[in-house]
């Protein structure tokens, strides 16, 4: 084998490794909270903040991670990212809540690097094959995302929160012991140091384009249910009187349900009427889907529809919104423009979810909020989605 291909082998296994981390130390999390709550003292408040505390990093940490890729290469940038990262995996093992709350902090950072410059050094490394690159990452990132939900309830049950979050954390430390191999002989474009920022580039302003506004709600609304349903299912589901591994299934299924929905979005929104259809589908499968949570039934098959539902829904809604930022603008400059504004104002919406799910569940001690905070935002995406649908762009 060639150096050249011996180097694109590596750089691609890097790639789907960065991919593999960009979601696993967040939906690990979930299965792991009524351990951490019994052994560190976890209060509910601060539970939530597991799950916010990386969606603030995402909204304040990429436009950082955009610039020092561009000055410093985003290669390079990608190496420090993960090293963050895997530091901060380990710090959160230490049986201390402050700990796992500055570990968390870490690790934020750490997957705001790899969400930011990824999907760029693709570009950089791979300019043939970006499509198939980028197909293999994203897929990579929801399956060991699922993956990481399910087997942390099984390896928590034997061995503990401290030891599955040590375990689960080498995919980390895989990810950047192959990406420091590759790194030497990755191709190294030349930062860009004096191109434009984005924000001086002509166009008009997506913050004044009220479609921009919906759209941002859009995609805030629907990371706010992910987010939200990830880190809280699995104690709704063990409070009804799931077992820690039945719930931690049932949110793995959750997960894996939003796989196939994210593969055919894109192909079905390019059809007459398919932006329509996709909506409704979303609508009626998160409604269905917390309703049916309403009745309260504990037969396993029954949930595992529901979380099926939820799951088509929310990977169809995430999908759905990058079609957004594609098909509701008239240029590249003013996708990118579009995209960031929604990306920044969505996570800081979706950062208040899960924290103030558990405030109001310590409160309350009831699950019932949760359900209809669901059914509120899903009938709030449902006319977002309809107004998006009829607009041809945010500048009409």
């Amino acid at each position: 084998m060639t150096k050249k291909k011996t180097t694109a082998l590596i750089t691609t296994l890097g790639i789907l490794l960065v991919g593999a981390n960009l979601r696993l130390p967040i939906t690990m999390m979930p299965p792991l909270l009524p351990e951490l709550k019994r052994t560190i003292g976890l209060e509910p408040a601060l539970a939530g903040l597991l799950t916010t505390i990386p969606l603030i990093g995402f909204a304040l940490f990429s436009p950082i991670m955009g610039q020092m890729g561009a000055k410093r290469g985003n290669e390079r940038v990608l190496l420090g990212a993960l090293i963050i990262l895997s530091i901060g995996s380990y710090i959160r093992v230490i049986p201390s809540v402050i700990a796992l709350i500055i570990g968390t902090i870490a690790i934020g950072v750490g997957i705001a690097g790899g969400n930011v410059l990824l999907p760029a050094i693709i570009k950089d490394q791979f300019p043939n094959s970006v499509a198939a690159k980028t197909t293999m990452y994203t897929s990579m990132q929801a399956l060991i995302a699922a993956a990481g939900t399910g087997l942390a309830g099984a390896i928590s049950g034997k061995v503990g929160p401290a030891h599955t979050m040590s375990i689960l954390g080498l995919v980390g430390i895989a990810a950047l012991i192959v990406w420091l191999i590759g790194l030497r002989n990755m191709k190294q474009p030349a930062p860009q140091t004096d191109e434009p920022r984005l924000k001086d580039a002509p166009g008009r302003s997506v913050w004044k384009a009220p479609l921009a506004w919906v759209i941002m709600l859009f995609f805030g609304l629907q990371s706010v249910l992910f987010y939200t349903l990830i880190t809280w299912l699995p104690s709704l589901w063990h409070a009804a009187g799931f077992s820690t591994v039945a719930a931690s299934t049932l949110t793995t299924i959750f997960m894996l349900g939003g796989l196939p929905a994210s593969l055919l979005v894109p192909s079905l929104a390019e059809r007459k009427h398919g932006l329509s259809a996709l909506n409704i589908a979303i609508f009626a499968g998160f409604f269905l889907g917390a309703a049916g949570l309403l009745l309260g039934n504990t037969n396993f098959a029954f949930n595992v529809l529901l979380s099926l539902l939820m799951g088509l829904a929310s990977g169809a809604a995430f999908s759905i919104s990058i079609v957004f930022f594609q098909k509701r603008t008239d240029s590249p400059n003013d996708t990118a423009r579009l995209s960031g504004m929604a990306q920044a104002g969505g996570y800081v919406l979706a950062a208040a979810g899960p924290v103030g799910i558990g405030i109001v569940q310590e409160a309350t001690h009831s699950w019932s909020l949760l359900i209809d905070m669901s059914l509120i935002l899903t009938i709030i995406i449902g006319i977002a989605g309809v107004i998006i649908v009829r607009r041809r762009s945010i500048f009409d």
